[in-house]
């Protein structure tokens, strides 16, 4: 069904259409009951008229014979003689009144019983079933023609009650953030719509608030945290190069190093992260080996003398994307297995549209596979933040790739990262 009959216009004035119908047809059924009934009390009546007139007639003349016209026709029995001219069917019929078929016309039967005489009344309904019966089309008629002027009432009224709602479906769908946000109240009344319109105008300036807030802090973050960031990159890249730095000094300054590298690729896909998808996004054309080979070589430090790493390349894509995303999404998922994986074998299969990386490490429980996207989840024996992951998928989901997460307790676990695009 199309949109126009699922409207609420279209509901109302369906409403207005069935209440018309209804009451029409409540209508047309009483008027046709009480057209019946007063019928067959006038022919009831005429028929008693009919009987006292006869008798009377016959209380002056004896030979007087019973009525008989198109419409009525009256008989006599009586004890002494029997009149063959009676049809048998009223015979047996005692004092009353009755409803019969004689030679396929319908008759109201009228009986009377005085003296020791029956007096037999029969009124012809033919006519008066015909005239019921176009009294009956009328009042159909009458119900159709009712329907349809309820229709187009209900079709004009519910425009009417509509209008208001439309109206306001109208300035919120295209409101935003930056207009002002008392145009969306403006102009109605203080009902129930505008109530409605008011909290809208309401939720557009809270929503505005928070925009103006997240802006904020995302300029006060890139530029609060990245300047004390590359100072410190500054100062260890000098301590690097110090000849008085002995080899114990170096590796702990290559970890603040590494530190301070990860702090950086963080902060940066964070607020690549906030952004809405926009044009102000840059899309790359990324070389994913290369970047599997920088994070290989930037982790390899988080191996024990025990993991090898075994890195096939059945393929050479370019995938399309941030470089820092990208890269923070295969930098969780090797650093994972690379951390984890105490001895035995790290494995980097990189494919068309996917990369896989395999290890030998200590698995993840079955109970605890279908939470490890969820934000700062940690499993047992973790000793991460909980975040990675769950970037990992925000990422993934941002790009429309696929991560999925293969693991068996014992025996290790293996990441498969679909790129769909």
């Amino acid at each position: 069904m199309s949109k126009v009959f699922l409207s609420l216009r279209f509901k109302l004035a369906l409403t207005f259409s069935i209440f018309g119908a209804m009451v029409s047809l409540l209508l047309s059924l009483g008027l046709s009951f009480t057209a019946h009934s007063l019928g067959e009390r006038l022919i009831d009546e005429t028929l008693r008229a009919e009987i006292d007139d006869y008798i009377s007639r016959r209380s002056r003349n004896p030979n007087s014979l019973p009525p008989a016209t198109i419409s009525i026709q009256g008989y006599l029995l009586t004890q002494n003689q029997q009149n063959e001219t009676i049809p048998p069917e009223l015979i047996p019929l005692a004092e009353g009144k009755y409803q019969l078929t004689l030679n396929d016309t319908p008759y109201r039967v009228a009986v009377i019983v005085k003296n020791n005489e029956r007096y037999f009344m029969l009124f012809n309904e033919k006519r008066q079933r015909h005239r019921e019966e176009m009294f009956l089309y009328d009042l159909m008629f009458g119900t159709i023609i009712m329907v349809i002027i309820s229709a187009w009432v209900g079709w004009w009224l519910s425009g009417r009650v509509v209008a208001p709602i439309s109206e306001l479906a109208r300035r919120v769908s295209k409101a935003s953030p930056s207009d002002n946000a008392d145009d969306v109240e403006e102009g109605f009344s203080s009902d129930e719509i505008g109530q409605l319109a008011h909290v809208f105008s309401s939720y557009l300036k809270r929503m505005r608030a928070f925009i103006d807030r997240e802006i904020s802090f995302t300029s006060d973050v890139s530029h609060e945290l990245r300047t004390p960031l590359a100072i410190v990159q500054g100062v260890v890249e000098l301590m690097e190069e110090s000849p008085s730095v002995d080899d114990k000094q170096k590796e702990r300054i290559a970890r603040i190093g590494r530190a301070s590298n990860e702090m950086v690729n963080l902060t940066t896909a964070l607020l690549l992260m906030a952004r809405e998808d926009t044009d102000e996004v840059v899309v790359q054309k990324c070389d994913l080996c290369d970047v599997v080979n920088v994070v290989v070589e930037m982790n390899k430090h988080l191996l024990s003398e025990q993991t090898s790493v075994k890195f096939a390349i059945n393929a050479h894509p370019y995938i399309g994307a941030e470089r820092t995303l990208l890269s923070i999404v295969v930098a969780n998922l090797i650093r994972n297995a690379f951390t984890y994986t105490l001895s035995g074998t790290v494995s980097i299969l990189v494919e068309s549209n996917e990369l896989i990386i395999s290890d030998t490490g200590p698995g993840i429980r079955s109970e605890e596979i279908c939470r490890v996207f969820q934000r700062n989840f940690k499993g047992f024996g973790s000793s991460g933040s909980g975040i990675g992951l769950s970037l990992v998928k925000r990422i993934c989901d941002r790009y429309g790739w696929e991560t999925i997460i293969h693991s068996t307790e014992g025996q290790g676990t293996s990441a498969y990262l679909i790129f769909n695009n």
